[in-house]
């Protein structure tokens, strides 16, 4: 499908009024120089959710939704991209320029056509799942309804190597079939074959509700039980969960959203009517999963089964959720009987049962913490008691809520017999709840540096801190030497300030960094750069032009100059691999001058 040209969009936000929009919805009260109100998209007493004129950006300090006056209608009414900009369109006279059949059309982008590849390939699936009585069986056998395989869009991969040349004519040659995930090239044939075969086929969809990917599971025996769409420019499974386009209202209604392990559980509990449950995509949940998800609820319920497998996946949840829980919300910690998974749960107890247990769920975030770690070591000994609080440390180091850490390290405390001031001082404070500031305080006594200790920060920490600068203050990408810039690099990170960089230089006056957003919403880095805008706000929208542009300019330039140290140490470490005598008199100057000894 054609779609809306960009620059229609940013003409679009620049003649609307994001206070003007938002009053639609919801009363707003003057607050300096944003507006306020309660958060309609999750339940709040005192106003946390502000929109900015200036910026024309909204954004609420509880949940963490933001974005543009585009995505504020998109959210509240449930709205798809299109239908919302010739809604705002309209109300400003507007008309969005139409193609032939009165289609909306856009500059052609690869990423539309590799979702109308899925989406073809899903309408071929469908298809088969109806004409497949075996594939129908399976389901009826698994409890499912037409009716809930109709919500979730299940289909069907029949049994043989390459079916979709049904669907497509250019099967064997397109190269976008690969690229997708659809099809697999045989490394020694070259042979094209169907990625998916003989599975149940289940729509992972972003939330635009676009296909951007599938997950197959096998019909009776076989290996893997699953099977996912590889990381595509479409799919990144450390991203997305299945099933959350279908739970966002259950879960902002409930304030509660349940992670389970399979995508049949999903389906099974929505039946059933638990329709908050998600999945992870074949991956342990990932520290952007955790922040996803805790910006829609004020309660995360992560369910296992009780075997070991269970509470490996459960101890992994716990390591990638310590550094993005904050106070306020609540991550807990459910093991089913080792003899069920949530679908056979549900089915043996029923919805209410499964309810009450999810409800009562046994374990918060510091019980599970500390009596994992208390499991492994021998309390009755101080050395035992030693050996749990340098197992705790990397883990409590990374506690950002003040007073969740506080109440982690009084529960380590009680355990290894030292005062809670001990625990803390053995086990390091956040940085961020009681480390040294600059730049004071701002902001109702929230506390944060602009320039924290720049010789020890690594990398990936910099080039995360110039992200959220640059679509905080977009102007800043006028002061990169683009050729400074790799645009071969394969860090996801770095292609997006490469992208964001490239955009504002393109433009005539620099946008502001919520229209960036916009304008790049169809692009594989839409995700990082909407999370970096959200986090720039937070960490740097109370900030001073002088305070940014002065953290910019020191961030960048340890940047470039880790960039430099990285290539410096490929080099390096590909003349590594020569002996002296195959090495030419210029080499062997440049590893000299390379490991310092010239």
């Amino acid at each position: 499908m054609a779609r809306i040209p960009e620059d229609f969009v940013q003409d679009l936000l620049n003649r609307l009024d994001i206070v003007e929009v938002v009053e639609r919805y919801l009363p707003l009260k003057k607050a300096g120089q944003n507006y306020m109100a309660c958060c309609p998209f999750h339940k709040e007493k005192s106003p946390s959710f502000t929109v900015s004129p200036t910026k024309q950006f909204y954004h609420c300090f509880g949940c963490g939704v933001h974005g543009s006056a585009i995505g504020f209608v998109m959210e509240y009414e449930g709205l798809g991209f299109q239908d919302t900009v010739e809604k705002l369109a309209e109300s400003v006279g507007m008309k969005v320029p139409r193609g032939e059949g009165g289609t909306p059309v856009r500059r052609p982008a690869k990423d539309v056509s590799l979702v109308e590849l899925n989406a073809r390939a899903l309408q071929f699936y469908r298809q088969c799942l109806k004409d497949s009585p075996r594939a129908i069986d399976y389901l009826k056998r698994r409890g499912l309804t037409g009716q809930v395989a109709a919500r979730f869009g299940l289909g069907y991969a029949p049994d043989n190597w390459h079916p979709l040349a049904q669907v497509f004519g250019d099967y064997a040659t397109n190269p976008a079939l690969k690229e997708v995930g659809l099809v697999i090239d045989h490394e020694d044939s070259g042979r094209r074959y169907d990625r998916f075969r003989d599975r149940i086929i289940f729509p992972i969809l972003d939330s635009k509700h676009n296909v951007i990917g599938f997950g197959g599971r096998v019909i009776d025996q076989g290996d893997p039980k699953y099977l996912n769409s590889p990381e595509t420019p479409l799919f990144h499974k450390g991203l997305e969960l299945y099933g959350l386009p279908q739970a966002r209202q259950a879960v902002r209604t409930k304030g509660r959203v349940l992670v389970v392990e399979g995508y049949m559980d999903v389906v099974a509990l929505a039946q059933l009517g638990v329709e908050y449950a998600v999945a992870t995509l074949g991956t342990a949940c990932t520290p952007d999963h955790v922040r996803k998800l805790l910006r829609l609820a004020d309660e995360v319920v992560f369910c296992f089964d009780g075997d070991n497998a269970g509470r490996r996946a459960a101890w992994r949840a716990l390591e990638n959720s310590v550094g993005q829980v904050v106070d306020g919300k609540k991550l807990s910690f459910l093991f089913l009987p080792p003899e069920h998974d949530p679908d056979s749960y549900i089915r043996a107890h029923g919805a209410e049962a499964f309810e009450a247990l999810v409800a009562d769920a046994g374990l918060g975030m510091a019980a599970f913490l500390t009596r994992e770690l208390a499991s492994q070591v021998d309390l009755a000994s101080e050395e035992g008691r030693a050996k749990l609080l340098h197992l705790a440390k990397p883990l409590v180091e990374q506690i950002q809520a003040p007073a969740l850490g506080t109440l982690v390290r009084k529960r380590l405390a009680e355990l290894v017999e030292l005062e809670t001031n001990e625990v803390a001082r053995l086990t390091g404070a956040s940085s961020r709840a009681s480390g040294p500031v600059s730049g004071g305080e701002r902001g109702g006594g929230r506390r944060w540096s602009l320039d924290p200790q720049p010789s020890v920060k690594p990398a990936a920490d910099l080039g995360r801190e110039l992200l959220q600068l640059l679509l905080v203050a977009p102007h800043l990408a006028l002061e990169v030497p683009q050729s400074a810039l790799p645009h071969d690099s394969d860090n996801p990170r770095l292609q997006a300030i490469v992208r964001v960089v490239d955009f504002v230089v393109e433009q005539i006056v620099p946008p502001l960094g919520v229209h960036m957003l916009e304008a790049l919403r169809d692009s594989e880095y839409h995700g990082l750069l909407s999370e970096a805008l959200r986090l720039g706000e937070e960490h740097y929208g109370r900030s001073s032009e002088e305070e940014i542009r002065q953290a910019w300019r020191d961030g960048l330039t340890r940047f470039l100059k880790s960039l430099e140290q990285a290539e410096a140490a490929a080099r390096l470490a590909e003349l590594q691999t020569k002996r002296p005598s195959q090495m030419s008199e210029a080499e062997k100057a440049e590893f000299l001058r390379l490991t310092g000894l010239r």
